[in-house]
Parts: structure tokens; C-alpha cells; sequence
């Protein structure tokens, strides 16, 4: 269950202080330079048609997942069991939270770890085309000063979350039983403790139609992997996620309000011994529609320890050294997104 008061309204978050708050608004006196093409690939022009589509009530479910989380890292379902309307409940008042002024949507407080921020992404110089609000899903709050509709929100927000829950633990087993794994909730018990450090989160990234105008690309959210173990994506019907593929280009990922979008984290790479791999993806702003996202990041108990699973190895050693989530989110506070966090535990081949 998740619960919150008008201060803490939308709060949601990565539960560790992964996020800093701007005290500007986003402005188009403001804009981003254009991305280097220098450190970037090319921008993809066309949608790609590859993304793989997995249809979560057919039998061979299981099959295709494992197929594209080892190719892609990222895969899209249908027949998810999220009630459309209760999805677009949320979506509805979040577009309401974000069109109030500045001073309003600082009262949710600064993203510290909880709360509104904008532009800033971290501690160390990352930033994007994006405004955001952060939640920790275990964390009781009081509904009690939220207003005349605070029960509708506090019912809104907690069936939203149980359905996609439930969606990311049955994806999960499906894991599982596709690498014959015989402990078939071997990760998504992980989600269902009641330590789970599990966060939500909200991205607004506006229309800036300087972009529109000028025909650059700008950076909504620079490239980086999730690090907790799955992340369940929804976003209205704009583009501007891309995803990176192993053979160094970036593709768009055509944009579906129906379907969800689903990332290998760091954690469930290292698990798999990199079997699966961690996606890298990045959101571009767009220069005529906004776009607005909604994630939940299943996340392990502070103290579960991260290491391969030894039916993944057949017999070799496990390519990475173990350690906490707890070990893990902390080194995420000194990185940069676009920095490769699992490469401090790598264990190293010698020459």
C-alpha cells in the first residue's frame, strides 16, 4: 500500500538520493545544447520495427522473454492486466500536478530523497529537458490533508500499484522458469518482501518547440541503466525513448499507451551472471508534443546480497564480485548517469 499526504503528493523515487531539486522552472531560456554527435551516435531517424512484443497470456511467454532480455535487455507486453482506466485516472492527475504553477509543485518538497525537482538529474552535473516526482512505495503517509479527493487518489494510486506489482512479479517467474531455474520465485520474492526497496516515479519532459523550429535533438534524460532489478515503463503517446543495442547504435522505441515497456536492471544482469543485460536507454525531448512517463523499479531488501545465481554458471565462476543493494545504491550517489556503476565489480580476466 502506499500512502501520502499534499506534502509528500506524488513523491516518486528512486529511494536513495539519486535525484537533486532546480529552484528554476523549466523555461525555453533554458534549453540544453544540442547533442555532441561527436560522443553520440546519430539520432535514429525511423522507429525500429525490432522491439520485441510479448504477449504475457500465451503460453511461450516465458521463451520469448529470456530471448529478449539476453538480445535486447527490453521488451514490450501486452495483455498486462493493468486496468486502462485506472492508468489513465493517473496519468489525468499527474498532467493536473505538473500544470500548476512552480510554487505549487514545490510544496510536494525537494526530491531529498522524496518530492519535485527538475532539470537536475543527480548530484554531479547531470541534467535533462525534465521535471519529476518521486515516491517511495513502502513509506506510510496521511492522506488526511490531500483535500476533498484525497480518498479517490489514495485508492487511484494503490490499485495502480498492485496491478503493476503483480505484472512485474509474474514477469519475473516467467524469468525464471525460462532459464530453469527450479525455485520459480527466486526473484520476485524479492519484490513481495516487505523490505523491498521499490520506487515509483513520474517524468514530465514539455514540449520545447525551439526543437521543432531549429529540427536539433536535446537531451530529455541522458543515456544510463536502471539499477534495481526489473523496471516497468508506461508514457503516454509521445516519442523519445531510445534504447542502445549491442552493436552500438540507438533505436527508437515506437510509443504505446497501451503496453507497457519492460528494462533489465543491474541487479537481475549480475543475478543471470549476464545472461541478461542490463539495458541503456535515453529519452530525447520533442518539440511538439510533452511527454510523460510512469516507472516502478523493483528493487531487492536494503541488505539482500547481489550475486549470480549458480545454476547460471555451469560450474565457472561467477563474473561478478557479490555485494548489497544497499553497497550498490550507494555507489550510484558519487556517478554520472552514463557511468557503467557494475564495472566496479567485475572480476577481471587476467591478460
Amino acid at each position: 500500500m502506499i500512502f501520502l499526504t499534499t506534502q509528500t503528493f506524488f513523491k516518486f523515487s528512486l529511494s536513495f538520493r539519486s535525484f537533486i531539486d532546480s529552484p528554476k522552472p523549466l523555461h525555453s531560456h533554458l534549453l540544453l545544447p544540442p547533442i555532441s554527435h561527436s560522443k553520440q551516435n546519430c539520432m535514429a531517424s525511423t522507429f525500429s520495427s525490432t522491439i520485441p512484443i510479448v504477449d504475457l497470456s500465451k503460453p511461450d511467454a516465458k521463451t520469448l522473454i529470456v530471448n529478449a532480455c539476453e538480445e535486447f535487455g527490453f521488451f514490450k507486453v501486452i495483455n498486462h492486466g493493468v486496468p486502462m482506466e485506472v492508468i489513465s485516472q493517473l496519468e489525468t492527475e499527474a498532467l493536473e500536478f505538473f500544470s500548476l504553477p512552480l510554487n505549487e509543485k514545490e510544496k510536494a518538497g525537494s526530491p531529498n530523497p522524496f518530492g519535485y525537482g527538475s532539470k537536475r538529474i543527480g548530484p554531479n552535473g547531470d541534467v535533462g529537458w525534465v521535471e519529476y516526482l518521486l515516491l517511495n512505495t513502502n513509506q506510510e503517509h496521511d492522506f488526511s490533508l490531500y483535500g476533498k479527493n484525497h480518498e479517490k487518489f489514495r485508492c487511484l494510486l494503490n490499485s495502480y500499484m498492485s496491478s503493476v506489482r503483480k505484472m512485474a512479479c509474474d514477469i519475473l517467474e516467467l524469468m525464471a522458469e525460462g532459464l530453469k531455474i527450479q525455485q520459480k520465485n527466486v526473484f520476485s520474492k524479492l519484490l513481495r518482501d516487505k523490505e523491498s526497496d521499490s520506487v515509483f516515479r513520474v517524468n514530465h519532459y514539455p514540449a520545447c518547440p525551439e526543437l521543432a523550429v531549429n529540427g536539433e535533438n536535446m537531451i530529455g534524460f541522458g543515456e544510463h541503466t536502471d539499477p534495481q532489478i526489473i523496471s516497468l515503463l508506461r508514457s503516454n503517446n509521445t516519442s523519445g525513448l531510445q534504447i542502445y543495442l549491442r552493436d552500438g547504435s540507438w533505436i527508437s522505441v515506437p510509443p504505446d499507451h497501451n503496453s507497457f515497456f519492460i528494462n533489465v536492471g543491474d541487479s537481475l544482469q549480475v543475478m543471470t551472471n549476464g545472461r541478461f543485460r542490463s539495458v541503456r536507454h535515453r529519452v530525447l525531448a520533442n518539440g511538439f508534443k510533452s511527454r510523460l512517463s510512469m516507472i516502478y523499479f523493483g528493487g531487492p531488501p536494503l541488505s539482500e546480497k547481489i550475486t549470480s545465481f549458480p545454476s547460471l554458471m555451469k560450474g565457472k565462476e561467477s563474473l561478478y564480485k557479490e555485494f548489497t543493494w544497499f553497497e550498490y545504491k550507494n555507489l550510484t550517489y558519487g556517478s554520472r548517469l552514463a557511468d557503467n556503476r557494475l564495472g566496479h565489480f567485475e572480476r577481471i580476466a587476467a591478460s
